[in-house]
C-alpha cells in the first residue's frame, strides 16, 4: 500500500466525518429542548452515544481484523449518515434517542478501524506520524463543524442535521471509490483464533497504556464540560469568545499532531513524547487556574491542548507496535477506554465545579500525574521483561 496516497485520502475522510459530527454539537441541546427534553434527558442523550462507543468499538475492531478495514469504515460512516437523517426528522424524544443509539453503535466502527488502517500502512518508525495526521484531521473537523452548524441553525434547527447527513453521504462515496483496502487477505485473523479473542489486546504489560489513556480522556472531558462556566465566572467570557479560544486551541493541536508528532517520536521515541505531553498537560491545567481574561485563557488552554494533543497518537502508535493482537482489536479496545473516560469525565467535572470552580483543573493535574506514574510503571515492567 502506498502510504503517501492513502494517508491524504484517510485525512479527508476523517475530516469530513468530524465536520459532520461537529455540525450538530452546538444545535443538539436546543433541538432536543424543542422536542421536550429536560436537562437530565439531554445529559442522557449525550451519554448514550459514548456508551455505545464504549461497548461496541472493540467488536468493530475485531471484525475489521477479520474482513478488512474498508467495509467496516463504510459501515461506520453509513451509520453516521443514518443517525443524522433520523435526528433531522425526529419529532419525539424517543426518536432522538433511537437515532443516537443507532449512530453510536454503528459509528463506533470509525475510530478504531481508521487507526488500525494507519497501523497497516505505516512502518513502526512512521506510525506516530500517521496517527498524528489523523488526529489533526479530527481536530480540524471539530473546528469547522460547530461553526457551520451554528451558522445554519439560524435558518432552521433541523438544517444542520441534513447537512451533517449530506457530509457523511459524500464521505461514503469518497471511501468507496478512493480508499483502497489496507489489510491483505493473508494477514486477516480467522474467527475463533487465539488472536481474535476479545481480551487478547489487553494482556500483559501494555494493559497499563489503556488505563493511561482513560485517565487522559477523563481529565480532558472534565475540562470540556466545565470550561465555559469557569471562563464566564473568572474572566466574564461569552460564547463567542469561547468559540475563538477553542478554535485557537484546535489549530495549535492540529499543527502539533500533523507536523510535530512524527518528528518528535522519530527523534525521542513514543515513550518520551507521551511523558512530555502529560507534563505539559498538567502544567496547562494548573495555568488555567490563573485565567483572568481572554488572552490568558487562550494561551493557557492552548498550552494544555498542545500537551494533550501528542498523547493519543503516541499511545496508539506504541500499542500497535507492541501488541500481539490484531491492530483492529488493539485500537478498538483503546477507543473503548477512551469512551469510558469521556463518560465519567463530564459528570465528575460538573460535580467538582459545583464544589469549587477550580477543582476540575486541580483534579485534571492530579489525573495527569497518575497517568505519568502509570507510564513509569509500564517502563519498569518492560525493562524487567527485556532483562528476562
Amino acid at each position: 500500500m502506498n502510504t503517501k496516497k492513502a494517508l491524504p485520502v484517510l485525512f479527508l475522510v476523517m475530516f469530513l466525518v468530524m465536520v459532520g459530527f461537529g455540525i450538530i454539537i452546538p444545535v443538539l441541546p436546543f433541538y432536543a429542548e424543542n422536542i421536550g427534553a429536560n436537562p437530565t434527558e439531554l445529559g442522557l442523550l449525550m451519554a448514550v452515544y459514548s456508551l455505545m462507543q464504549l461497548i461496541f468499538a472493540p467488536m468493530w475492531g475485531r471484525i475489521s481484523d477479520r474482513i478488512g478495514r474498508k467495509p467496516v469504515i463504510l459501515i461506520g460512516i453509513t451509520g453516521l449518515a443514518l443517525s443524522f437523517f433520523l435526528m433531522a426528522i425526529s419529532d419525539q424524544l424517543w426518536m432522538l434517542f433511537a437515532a443516537r443509539i443507532i449512530g453510536g453503535f454503528l459509528s463506533s466502527a470509525n475510530m478504531p478501524t481508521t487507526m488500525a488502517y494507519v497501523a497497516d500502512i505505516t512502518t513502526p518508525e512512521n506510525r506516530a506520524k500517521g496517527m498524528g495526521i489523523i488526529g489533526a484531521s479530527i481536530g480540524l473537523g471539530f473546528i469547522f463543524g460547530p461553526a457551520i452548524g451554528g451558522v445554519f441553525s439560524k435558518t432552521s434547527l433541523s438544517l444542520p442535521f441534513y447537512l451533517a447527513c449530506a457530509s457523511s453521504v459524500l464521505t461514503i462515496f469518497l471511501v468507496a471509490f478512493f480508499l483502497k483496502e489496507s489489510l491483505l487477505k493473508e494477514k486477516r485473523i480467522q474467527k475463533g483464533s487465539e488472536k481474535e479473542s476479545r481480551w487478547q489486546a489487553f494482556g500483559g504489560t501494555i494493559s497499563i497504556l489503556f488505563f493511561l489513556q482513560m485517565f487522559i480522556s477523563l481529565s480532558l472531558s472534565g475540562l470540556e464540560a466545565t470550561f465555559a462556566y469557569y471562563a464566564a465566572k473568572k474572566a466574564g467570557l461569552d460564547s463567542a469568545h469561547l468559540g475563538y479560544i477553542f478554535m485557537i486551541m484546535g489549530f495549535a493541536g492540529a499543527f502539533v499532531q500533523g507536523g510535530l508528532v512524527g518528528r518528535l517520536t522519530k527523534r525521542f521515541g513514543e515513550g518520551t513524547v507521551i511523558q512530555g505531553g502529560i507534563v505539559v498537560s498538567a502544567i496547562g491545567f494548573l495555568l488555567i487556574l490563573l485565567v483572568k481574561d481572554f488572552t490568558t485563557a487562550a494561551i493557557f488552554l492552548t498550552i494544555f491542548g498542545i500537551g494533550n494533543g501528542v498523547i493519543r497518537p503516541s499511545v496508539s502508535a506504541l500499542l500497535t507496535k507492541t501488541s500481539t493482537a490484531g491492530h483492529g482489536s488493539t485500537t478498538g479496545l483503546l477507543s473503548s477506554f477512551d469512551s469510558l473516560g469521556r463518560i465519567i469525565g463530564p459528570p465528575l467535572g460538573g460535580l467538582l465545579f459545583s464544589i469549587g470552580a477550580g477543582l476540575p483543573y486541580v483534579s485534571g493535574a492530579i489525573l495527569s500525574i497518575i497517568a505519568f506514574m502509570l507510564f513509569q510503571m509500564y517502563r519498569v515492567k518492560i525493562r524487567a521483561q527485556v532483562r528476562v
